[in-house]
């Protein structure tokens, strides 16, 4: 039992030092409660310094944004999914022109390229830019260009069923309409007449008139509407039923017709095809 209790004795230099203790710590609460260890500084936002630096860091803000969105030359034939993306594409858009890609074709201008991928007009004008293609491409281009200068168009008043049928979309019996309907005309007097050939569509009347035109106008001779009866003026291209007998009227009505332009005064008379009318009649 006393061996327990020596545990707990303290003699004077220990229970000193305790009381040291004791003191320390009170005294380190006092300072912590009492004592304002927030900093005297104030911090002017307006100073000098601070406003140099905060316009620098700014500048240097405003050139990561630029370069961020700057957008370089580049080939289109070799868009990253990521980079395609940051331009503005869609995931249909960026995987149509991977599907074209990966068919071993290539994209050699920017139609071509809205045409693969069926990005929108206001997109394909912000890039179509910086479209970077080979040289050979350019060239090729240039060329194609020149050779179209230099091409001289065959006289579409002399051209044979034959030729015509060398044209892409131009069968046998198109061939014929087309001469037919010529005929019928006394001959083409304006290159877009071509269009009004029967069942002739308009992509091929284009290729027709790629590589035909009308050099040598027609010679027509004209009908004297004056004298002439209601049949003839019928027979005229241009010119059915409805529209002859309002001629006739109008002249019976008037005595005669002085001028021809004075067609253009009767009544619901097809003005836009006056130019085409007009090739067949005469007042004299």
């Amino acid at each position: 039992m006393n061996e327990k209790r020596s545990h707990f004795r303290l003699n004077k230099q220990q229970r000193n030092g305790i009381f040291f203790l004791i003191l320390i710590i009170i005294g380190l609460q006092l300072i912590y409660f009492f004592y304002d260890f927030s900093s005297k500084k104030t911090f002017d936002e307006n100073s000098t310094s601070i406003i140099k630096f905060q316009k620098e860091l700014d500048s240097l803000k405003a050139v990561q944004k630029e370069n961020f969105h700057k957008i370089y030359p580049f080939n289109p034939n070799y868009l990253t999914d990521y980079r395609a993306y940051q331009l503005g594409m869609s995931v249909e858009e960026i995987d149509r022109l991977f599907v074209y890609r990966d068919q071993g074709k290539f994209i050699n201008s920017a139609k071509e390229f809205q045409e693969v991928t069926k990005i929108n007009d206001s997109l394909l004008n912000h890039i179509k830019p910086y479209f970077k293609f080979p040289k050979w491409v350019s060239q090729k281009k240039k060329e194609a260009v020149k050779k179209k200068r230099n091409f001289e168009k065959n006289d579409l008043n002399l051209a044979t069923e034959q030729q015509l049928r060398q044209i892409n979309g131009v069968g046998e019996k198109l061939a014929k309409r087309i001469i037919s309907y010529r005929n019928l005309l006394k001959g083409f007097a304006f290159n877009d007449q071509i269009y009004e050939v029967y069942y002739l569509e308009k992509e091929t009347a284009d290729r027709i008139l790629e590589q035909y035109e009308v050099k040598t106008k027609p010679e027509i001779a004209k009908l004297n509407i004056n004298k002439a009866s209601f049949k003839e003026i019928l027979h005229l291209p241009y010119i059915d039923y409805d529209l002859t007998k309002r001629i006739v009227q109008y002249r019976d009505r008037n005595g005669s017709i002085e001028s021809i332009e004075d067609l253009k005064k009767i009544d619901s008379f097809p003005i836009e095809k006056f130019n085409r009318i007009s090739l067949y009649l005469t007042v004299k």
